[in-house]
């Protein structure tokens, strides 16, 4: 691994359970070694078992925490989350253009979660696709967020492969579906950019203790790349974490528990 730090901005929503959001960022991101800083775009009242409310933060304040931290702080990483409407999205994207470029972004497109929430309005998806993602050095949709970004159907690995370039097209730089959603013992993931691609393959862990995964994998990703670890690399240690921290997950709560964002990975050879 680079010698760098690495400071992360996390821009995304609060999860008073801690397993997702960014509180499970921060954590992920301090796993590996970087510094983590935060604009919060809405705080929910949310456990194990799913989103009792959400207390939206307008997209003024969201810029002005973006603004805060990267006119002082400064950022070698962005990963985005939640979003929730497409007033934030906007405002993201202007805050990256002025302060933003070159920066390397991670768009984790959170839509829906786990117990069936709504937490990006269509307006804010179209806003996404049009606007954040061509920014985006990386986007890392599951199945059912890259379906809605192609508008194909996913049942395999090659229409993973299909939904892949439609999603490049969007002008994103590559382009990482995740594969949890599929049936198997074993998870692929495939990682795709312009000219290449990508199989990341490990057992798939029996657990209910899944909270987070997405939000963890993207942060994970972003801190490689704030720490200067090449693309393929940055996904191979976030995976390798994640695989991780799933494993010694402690199953708190009656839902889908956490993961053990503390899981000290040993040292990742590229």
């Amino acid at each position: 691994m680079a010698g760098k730090c690495g400071r992360v901005l996390l821009v995304a929503a609060s999860d008073s359970g801690g397993g997702a959001g960014i509180e499970g960022d921060i954590k992920t991101v301090t796993a590996l070694g970087g510094y983590a800083t935060t604009a919060i775009t809405a705080l929910t009242a949310q456990d194990s078992k799913g989103i009792h409310g959400i207390h939206d933060i307008s997209p003024q304040f969201v810029a002005r925490q973006m603004r805060a931290v990267l006119g002082d702080i400064g950022a070698d990483a962005i990963k985005t989350g939640m979003l929730g409407r497409a007033g934030v999205v906007s405002a993201v994207c202007e805050v990256i253009e002025e302060q933003g470029r070159g920066v390397p972004l991670v768009v984790d497109p959170v839509m829906v979660s786990t117990s069936g929430v709504a937490l990006l309005d269509e307006v804010g998806i179209d806003c996404l696709k049009a606007r954040l993602l061509p920014m985006a050095s990386l986007v890392t949709p599951n199945i059912p967020e890259a379906e809605r970004l192609s508008g194909r159907n996913i049942g395999n690995l090659e229409d993973m492969g299909a939904a892949a370039a439609d999603i490049l097209a969007t002008g994103v730089g590559a382009v990482l579906i995740k594969g949890g959603h599929l049936p198997g013992e074993v998870v692929r993931d495939l990682l795709v950019w312009p000219g290449g691609e990508k199989i990341f393959e490990q057992p798939r862990i029996d657990t209910d203790n899944t909270h987070g995964t997405g939000c963890a994998l993207a942060s994970a990703v972003a801190t490689g790349l704030a720490q200067r670890l090449e693309l393929a690399d940055a996904v191979a240690r976030a995976r390798a974490y994640l695989q991780g921290a799933i494993a010694q997950a402690k199953g708190f709560g009656e839902g889908h528990g956490p993961l053990a964002h503390g899981f000290a990975i040993p040292p990742f050879k590229i």
